[in-house]
């Protein structure tokens, strides 16, 4: 079975792209770097031709330049969905956020439930996966995580309590997101995906300090101090240690689906837990963060 995969170059998408291959399947990875970005619908629908199911993992937690929030998550979505249409495909699986919704302040937020909506009124079999924070190798949240310890002596938390997280190991994720080509259980539906263990946000950081031999001093700061901090990051990283969107994302918990989505089956449930083994697993090669890091400095690879 063929299977295009959007954001195939991408953390989700290599891992599903690898679990597919695996299974016997052809996956079709397909990306700007590829050469097929979002906003070419002759290029999708030609890389679409002979696929049974789109997985659609494209997505954008900054914005820069013309990959807007709108253009990517709405406009890409709706590109996908039109070439998907005309290639014939069967299905389409979507992977969300999972507190997207409306009219709640954040582009992010809302570009992904606008996505959602046109998903679920396409007219084709689909599975919309409104996915919570996923970690492991190639990520940012461990990657991140791990160069920052490195770098700095003292780490600010989210907020001046706790949230709740349920993280997911992308190996969990990459099987929904191929359980859901096939399994009629989860046909037209739009389904919550979080990890089998809730921790706080403090907990879950002090797991990955501890594995990575770099255990700063935690203090807590104020959401609004964070949004400053991440607009510089923006502002003059590369890859920003933190953005603005995942500020918002963590200052409200990554539990719960906003609005209620259905639960997975159980025997499709995550099962992987956060634990030092996984999270070992999923970190990159030990070191801080340096001037190669910001977008001032050319890249000497």
């Amino acid at each position: 079975m063929k299977v295009a995969i959007t954001g195939g170059s991408g953390f989700v998408g290599r891992n599903a792209a690898q679990l597919l291959e695996k299974n016997g399947h052809e996956p079709i990875p397909l990306s700007r770097r590829t050469g097929v970005g979002l906003d070419d619908v002759a290029g999708l629908q030609a890389a679409f031709q002979g696929c049974e199911a789109v997985l659609h993992c494209a997505g954008i937690n900054r914005e820069i330049g013309d990959q807007t929030f709108a253009a990517v998550h709405v406009d890409g979505t709706r590109n996908v969905i039109t070439a998907a249409q005309q290639a014939g495909v069967r299905k389409i699986v979507f992977m969300s956020f999972l507190r997207a919704r409306p009219a709640c302040g954040s582009g992010y937020h809302e570009s992904k439930w606008a996505a959602e909506e046109l998903i679920r009124r396409s007219g084709l079999d689909y599975t919309v996966i409104k996915a919570g924070v996923v970690y492991g190798r190639g990520d940012h949240m461990l990657d991140h995580l791990s160069h920052a310890f490195y770098t700095f002596p003292l780490f600010g938390l989210v907020g001046l309590k706790d949230r709740l997280i349920r993280p997911t190991a992308v190996e969990d994720m990459a099987r929904v997101l191929v359980a859901s080509i096939h399994d009629l259980r989860l046909s037209n539906k739009t389904v919550a995906v979080t990890g089998p263990e809730e921790l706080t946000l403090r907990i879950a950081v002090k797991r990955v300090a501890i594995v990575v031999g770099k255990v700063p001093w935690f203090f807590r700061m104020p959401v609004w101090m964070h949004y400053a901090f991440a607009s510089v990051c923006e502002g003059i990283m590369k890859v920003p240690l933190v953005a603005v969107a995942q500020i918002r994302i963590l200052s409200e918990g990554l539990v719960e689906s906003s609005p209620p989505a259905e639960p997975l089956p159980e025997d499709i449930a995550p099962t992987i837990p956060f634990s030092s083994q996984q999270i070992r697993r999923g970190l990159p090669s030990a070191g801080g963060f340096s001037l190669r890091d910001l977008r001032c400095c050319r890249s000497t690879s």
